[in-house]
């Protein structure tokens, strides 16, 4: 892939919080929706490596702005002559549309038409590329990857792609050669996406409502404990080295406190204590850059 996808930060912290706190159930609400949105994409994502040639261009996960509006495309295929823009869904359950509206057959609820949402993202895409001078085809399409999704009432539109036609659609694929690369545009692309969703919300939280520990990285529990050399998770009976759960801890308490200095002893306490000061300092200087002395000493 020319630019991969990389989990949305909004997720990433939505899942620390979550092992961490009670969530709402609107934040809880966000946060499941998230995680099965970026799960559909991953799937899709290896279905493409399964199916394309290296001569396709294929950049995932682009947040443009275009005359002070922001449009995201989830995977942009590039050839010599086509561009085809891809907004992947990973709905399950039945939906149904009634007057051009969408709606949930379980909540009964109007849910936003994804196909207005693509729309848009293409006519903003097919301007912004017209801009810079390049004069391509788009085509785009609504790519449903869920195999338990059903949509009632639905119009015969080419746009959608539906679970059961998702085969045929790669197949289609495949067959096209692209003839040559647009690594011009496509460097172009890159170079303009957006790195901080300006669009992120996230619930309120602070350090001390925070519970303390190691999350496990398969279950996401923090009932744990250390053996030696290794940190066993007592839910479900993950093993992990204590170099690399320290590590991670770390990330996540730089990710979720970007103000606060990472410290040997804000380490220990954000490990729930469970690892000596003497054991996360070693695990620190090997790995980070230590600024100061003594116990205002803090690492980069």
């Amino acid at each position: 892939m020319f630019k991969t996808r990389n989990e949305p930060l909004e997720l990433t912290i939505l899942r620390f919080l979550n092992a961490r706190m009670k969530l709402s159930e609107k934040d809880m609400n966000i946060y499941l929706t998230h995680e099965k949105g970026f799960y559909g994409e991953k799937k899709f994502d290896e279905l493409l490596l399964e199916y394309l040639s290296e001569e396709w261009l294929i950049i995932s996960d682009l947040l443009l702005e275009y005359n002070n509006t922001y449009f995201q495309i989830d995977t942009v295929l590039l050839s010599h002559e086509i561009t085809f823009l891809i907004d992947v869904k990973n709905y399950k359950g039945d939906y149904y549309i009634k007057s051009d509206k969408w709606y949930s057959e379980l909540s009964e609820k109007e849910i936003k038409n994804p196909l207005e949402q693509l729309k848009r993202s293409e006519s903003l895409f097919r301007r912004y590329i017209q801009d810079l001078g390049f004069t391509l085809s788009i085509e785009s399409y609504l790519v449903f990857i869920n195999p338990e999704f059903t949509l009632y009432q639905a119009p015969r539109n080419p746009t959608i792609i539906f679970p059961s036609q998702l085969q045929r659609f790669m197949n289609k694929l495949k067959k096209m050669k692209p003839k040559v690369k647009n690594l011009t545009l496509a460097q172009k692309l890159v170079s303009d996406h957006i790195k901080e969703n300006p669009f992120v919300r996230l619930p309120l939280y602070s350090y001390d409502q925070l519970k303390k520990g190691i999350i496990c990285e398969k279950c996401c529990s923090l009932n744990n404990l250390v053996q030696n050399y290794s940190i066993i998770c007592k839910e479900c009976g993950h093993k992990e080295k204590v170099h690399s759960a320290v590590l991670r801890s770390v990330d996540e308490y730089r990710k979720l406190f970007p103000d606060r200095k990472v410290m040997t002893n804000s380490i220990y306490d954000w490990c729930g204590g469970i690892i000596s000061e003497n054991r996360i300092q070693r695990i620190l200087v090997r790995n980070f850059k230590l600024f100061g002395q003594g116990k205002s000493s803090y690492y980069i």
